[in-house]
Parts: structure tokens; sequence; C-alpha cells
């Protein structure tokens, strides 16, 4: 058991799904069987999640750092961070305790990596304008994570089983997203590409490029960003032995990668991204009114240390009633633990 990896899960806002993803994902005795989780917590809110979710069966064994810790199914352990008044926590609630007590379990798992007392952290939907509540002014997960280890040059990377996108540009507008879209940051996030997707056992990745504007530019019709950024990026990756194509119009790739002609499509913001992989991972059952696929993961890639994490928010509304549904967390924890083994 102890070659398994140590696994240290930051449960997310306590005001949604994110302690209840994480302790249905715990009732899995498979996940036991790949690594070792840790949960950074409050003790306290792990324990209604078990309530709420009819998990009574279940134990608690509170933990000082992840040597204590037994790691038996049946027992979730939890390195209890002891931020959350009870007596003030209500579900379906921006507020400043619950934003400030996400961003600690934050800083604790990044800190037992960067210690090296675990071998990867997964971590739970924040809430963006509750961090923000609380004093701590960063767009989201990637930019904590960049901070906190030092880390410059580092790319957001979405997996759906065989479907996979890297960004050039997250958190920022469109019109910045122009403006970064530089050859050097092309370059850079297609070779962190590069690396991660042999790091998973591809041994000769296939990188589709995009373009930023319709048509991929059009020859300079649409747009110069192409002609003058991008493409001199893919040239570059190709003298690096890389093998990156491009720049592709974005209408017509993904279909493209979904047959299994490619393992990444490198996007140049945000939504050009995440847009196909969410249509691809969350599925909405109109006859029983419920989301019954909520899957897909997000990975840091170019931290010195491993980062996934769940691809779907804190769902506020869903908060507290039992039925969120844990499918990304599982892929989560599964994607660490197969990271930590490749290390």
């Amino acid at each position: 058991m102890n070659k398994k990896p140590i696994i240290a899960i930051s449960a997310g806002d306590p005001a949604g799904i994110g302690p209840e993803v994480t302790v249905k994902a715990l009732a899995s005795r498979d996940i036991y069987d790949v690594c070792r989780p840790l949960v950074v917590c409050d003790a306290h809110i792990i324990k209604q999640a078990l309530e709420f979710c009819g998990m009574q069966t279940f134990n608690i064994r509170k933990v000082l750092n992840p040597q204590e810790a037994k790691y038996e199914f049946g027992t979730i352990d939890v390195l209890d961070v002891a931020n959350i008044s009870m007596a003030d926590f209500a579900f379906n609630r921006v507020s400043e305790m619950t934003g400030k007590a996400s961003f600690e379990y934050v800083e604790k798992v990044i800190a037992l990596a960067m210690n090296k007392e675990v071998d990867a952290t997964v971590t739970g939907p924040i809430n963006k304008e509750a961090i923000q509540l609380a004093g701590y002014n960063y767009a989201g997960h990637t930019e904590i994570f960049a901070k906190y280890t030092n880390t410059t040059r580092y790319a957001m990377m979405l997996a759906e089983k065989n479907f996979r996108v890297v960004h050039v540009n997250t958190h920022v507008s469109m019109l910045e997203s122009i403006k970064r879209t530089t050859k050097d940051r092309v370059l850079s996030t297609i070779v962190l590409a590069h690396t991660a997707l042999k790091q998973m056992g591809i041994e000769n990745p296939r990188i589709a490029v995009n373009g930023i504007n319709p048509h991929a530019g059009e020859h300079g019709l649409f747009g110069d960003e192409e002609i003058r950024e991008i493409i001199p990026a893919i040239e570059q990756a190709k003298a690096l032995n890389i093998m990156a194509d491009g720049p592709h119009p974005p209408d017509t790739i993904f279909p493209k990668m979904k047959g299994g002609q490619y393992d990444i499509v490198v996007c140049m913001y945000h939504d050009q991204g995440h847009i196909p992989t969410k249509l691809l991972g969350f599925e909405y059952n109109h006859e029983t009114q419920k989301w019954e696929g909520m899957s897909g993961v997000n990975i840091t890639l170019g931290l010195p240390i491993i980062r996934v994490s769940v691809d779907h928010g804190t769902a506020f509304d869903k908060g507290g009633k039992g039925e969120a549904n844990p499918q990304s967390m599982l892929q989560a924890i599964k994607y660490a633990s197969l990271f930590s083994n490749k290390k």
C-alpha cells in the first residue's frame, strides 16, 4: 500500500458541492486501489456531507499530517483545517468565510506537495467571488498554483477521456487573449502539451493547433495573428521534433480529434477549449431533469507539482441536497494517481 501515491484533495467551497463530490468519490473502493486519498477541509463540513449523502456508515479520522492517516476504505482521513463556524454557515451563499476557507484548503495542499509530503493534489471547485471577498485577488485555481509554486510557464489542459484541449490563454478578456497570442506563448503551450502527453504514455503525441480568427484567418483575410505568431510557433515546434500542425479552423478541428486523428488541440482562448469539452462531458437527462454526466478534468501543466481538478463549478444551488454527480472528482483523483505513477 505504501507504494500508492498520496493524493491531497482540497474539498472546495463548503457552500457548494465540493465536499459532497469528495465524500461520494471516496465511497468508491477502487479509489483506494490506486492511491491514498487525504481530504483537506474542515472536519465538520465533511461530517455534514456524509450525513446528507446518507453515508453515515463511513467514519472520519482527523489527522495533523499525511503520516498520521491510515488510508483505509470506509474511513475518510481529513486534515482538519477547522476554519468554518457552523453557526454562521449556510449553503447556496457566497461568503467571505467560505471563500477564505476554500483558499486555505488550496494553500495547504500546495504546501504539502511542495514539501513532498504528498505526491499530487486534486482540487474541488472554489467560487471566484467568494475568494475575492476574502481578499484573495486571483482569477482561479490555475493562477493560485502558479503564484504559490513560482511558475511562469504553465497552461490549463482539459481532458474528457481521449478528448483533450490545452489553452494558450484562459482567464482574461477576448481583447487581452488576442494581445497575448504570441509566438512565444503558443510555442510554450505546444511544448507543455507534448511533455504532458508523453508523461501519460502517448509515445508520439499528435498536436493540432487552432487559429484565433474565423477560418484560422483565411490567409490574412480575417486577421493576421496566424501568419505573424501562430504559424512561426508551429514551425519552431516541428524543428523540436514535435508533431504539431495547423493553424486549424476551430469549427472543424474538434470533430477530427474526437474521431481519433489528434491527441490534443491547442486552443487560443478560454471558451475555444472549454465549450467543446464540456459539451462532451456534461449530459442532462430531460426525463429525470438531472445531470447524469458530469465528467472531465482540469490539469495544470508546467508546475513543479501535480494538480488536477474537477471540471465544474461550485453549483451553490445544489449544495447540501445530496444530488451532485461525483464523476469528475473520481476522474480527477485517478488522473492525479496516473501522473504520480509516471513521475
